[in-house]
């Protein structure tokens, strides 16, 4: 049943996932910032095909997970990685098979080019690249002269990200639909890039973030949300700020059962389609 806190609707979990469309362009946040997890198997659930999964700038289970599950169509980041709990084997199998389009960066450039995206310009310079072979890579890409100077002054050009969506989880939002991110500055830059955000809370708290100086500071403002989910732990088995800690045991399990495709699936029977197991 949906209802609204203000003018921002509020889903369940697979209403939420059912927003995106095939072939969208999704922006993602990195581990430490708040990772959409209970959104992401709904989205698994839902059979989505062919996202353009934008990481901000690297990613870990989440991306894994969608390549495992055939959701990917293309993804840009500088790294997947799942740390110390292991090797991102779904991901390096899809890599090798050729299942979606990798789009190697770096972690400036993503932040580059999706602050390019929110401050509506078409590009953004970045010279840190020149000498990369990146450059050889990433034909959307473009090396210019400086215009303003008078000597050979090469810099490369990246092209702004515009994504249809920005998807993460947070502690929690306010009545109004507000969003309290807190210093997570990462997720202002992809909600003003994207058309919109999908986000999932801890919870819905009856205040107002933007009754005073120390809250509203670190606010996402309710004009750039699309569509809220409640899911308690909704971040699991990542952590969530200081608030949960990573489920290691979880993630080992995962990684032992990744290892193949048929664990994998035996993985998403147990985890992804019933969804009271990751509750």
């Amino acid at each position: 049943m949906t209802r609204d806190l203000g003018q921002v609707p509020v889903h369940g979990l697979d209403q939420l996932a059912a927003q995106i469309p095939n072939g969208a362009k999704i922006a993602v946040p990195p581990d430490y910032s708040g990772v959409a997890m209970a959104l992401t198997r709904a989205m698994i659930r839902c059979g989505l095909r062919d996202l353009h999964v934008v990481c901000v700038p690297v990613s870990g289970l989440q991306v894994e997970m969608l390549a495992g599950a055939g959701c990917l169509g293309a993804v840009e980041t500088s790294a997947i990685t799942l740390g110390e709990y292991g090797t991102a084997y779904r991901f390096q199998a899809a890599l090798k098979a050729g299942a979606f389009r990798m789009m190697d960066a770096t972690c400036p450039a993503v932040h580059a080019a999706i602050q390019a995206g929110g401050k509506g310009i078409p590009f953004m310079p970045l010279r840190g690249l020149l000498g990369t072979d990146l450059l050889k890579n990433r034909p959307d890409w473009t090396v210019i002269d400086n215009p303003f100077s008078k000597d050979e002054d090469p810099v490369v050009l990246l092209p702004a990200i515009r994504p249809d969506f920005a998807i993460f989880h947070a502690p929690f939002a306010d009545r109004n639909g507000n969003i309290f991110i807190g210093r997570r500055r990462e997720l202002v830059a992809m909600a003003h890039a994207a058309t919109q955000s999908l986000v999932t809370v801890e919870e819905i708290r009856d205040v107002d973030l933007l009754a005073s100086e120390e809250s509203a500071a670190g606010t996402l403002t309710a004009a750039y949300i699309g569509g809220i989910a409640e899911a308690p732990r909704g971040a699991w088995p990542i952590k969530l700020w200081d608030i949960y800690e990573y489920d290691e045991d979880h993630l080992k399990l995962y990684g032992e059962m990744a290892r193949t495709a048929e664990g994998f699936a035996g993985y998403c029977d147990r985890f992804v389609q019933d969804q009271k197991a990751a509750e």
